[in-house]
């Protein structure tokens, strides 16, 4: 695969990337970071990972006027693509798409010789996470079960470029999470490349199931500008899921009728406006029990919870053990993986003094 961007007011590509097509297990990352400031008018950074069959672009970009980005990927190829932005005209070369990008969406795209071009708004904070997959380690992870998605598969067979789902479809906790794992990972070598591995299956299987799900679930008829509303009532609690806004709140904030507003966002995404504050909570809790020493107290506090037992009920509800056993089980899975992280250093010094003797 060869994966290449460019600004069309630019000589030289910002990022050009040249891997294999098939996909192997022994491949570890190669990390490439780009950092482009040209004081207020552009800054540009992408951190990207690059293995045999697999490229992961985490780029954020904002400009002082209005810029175009021409990309192209040559071959076949697969592209997990997850949106964190609004406003960016999407312009793909035989594929029929939404015209606007819509923030904190995704959707599946399979690419034969790929080419598009994005008009960048100015002054927008620009964000897209996208994995490519090559062809062969695609078919690798779905099992070569090509009837899992027969109209998808149909068009790959023609290498026809299409999106799987007619529409991106928003986040959901588990697809946020996933990417913060992805994007925060402080592994390498080895360990890094199973790690990785094993968080761009989990996160297919979630897009699979929520893009497909779409396609398929006859909803209740959402007129486009309420469709805008609801995902902006998302985003507000998204924002403000610690102290979150009552539902006539909420409703007022959005211009929606509270009926609307309910039976909307259960439609659209799967889940209550109560349900989804509560997995917004217990993910933030996940997060500070990982990364912080931070007693149980303090988290059901920053969760947005006045009562310990309140959020300790509610916690073991949603994952099934209590936060006290999850501090344990996350500290082991830390000593676990300090342990290979050791061996791999320990065996790449044996190697260095097996050669040095050689």
């Amino acid at each position: 695969m060869k994966f290449k961007s460019k600004i069309l007011t630019h000589q030289e590509p910002i990022i050009t990337i040249e891997t294999a097509d098939l996909f192997n297990p022994a491949s570890t990352f190669l990390e490439e970071k780009i950092n482009i400031q040209n004081g207020k008018r552009e800054e540009i950074t992408s951190k990207n990972l690059i293995s045999d069959g697999i490229v992961i672009l985490d780029t954020q970009m904002r400009f002082s006027t209005p810029q175009t980005i021409e990309s192209e990927i040559t071959g076949e190829s697969i592209v997990m693509n997850f949106i964190c932005c609004n406003n960016v005209e999407a312009i793909i070369d035989h594929v029929e798409s939404e015209k606007f990008t819509t923030e904190n969406t995704h959707n599946i795209l399979y690419a034969s010789n790929f080419n598009a071009s994005f008009e960048i708004p100015a002054f927008e904070d620009i964000n897209y996470l996208s994995i490519v997959l090559s062809l062969d380690y695609y078919q690798e992870l779905i099992n070569e079960n090509w009837n899992l998605h027969p109209n998808f598969s149909a068009t790959i067979s023609q290498k026809k470029s299409s999106y799987l789902a007619p529409k991106s479809v928003p986040f959901n906790p588990a697809i946020q999470w996933i990417i913060h794992e992805i994007k925060s990972c402080k592994y390498k070598g080895a360990i890094q490349k199973m790690y990785l591995d094993a968080k761009i299956k989990e996160l297919l299987i979630l897009q699979l199931e929520a893009l497909l799900e779409k396609s398929q679930k006859k909803n209740i008829t959402i007129q486009d500008e309420d469709y805008h509303k609801l995902l902006e009532a998302k985003s507000i609690l998204e924002a403000n899921f610690t102290n979150a806004p009552t539902l006539p709140e909420l409703s007022r904030m959005v211009s929606l009728n509270e009926f609307k507003l309910k039976k909307g966002f259960k439609s659209c995404f799967d889940t209550t406006i109560k349900g989804y504050v509560t997995q917004l909570r217990m993910e933030y809790a996940k997060t500070l029990f990982q990364n912080k020493e931070s007693n149980v107290g303090e988290v059901a506090y920053k969760c947005g919870y006045k009562d310990v037992s309140h959020f300790s009920a509610a916690f073991k509800f949603f994952y099934g053990f209590t936060p006290i056993s999850f501090r344990k089980i996350n500290l082991g899975a830390k000593l676990y993986f300090l342990y290979w992280d050791f061996l791999e250093v320990l065996s790449v010094d044996v190697l260095s003094l097996d050669v040095c003797m050689i």
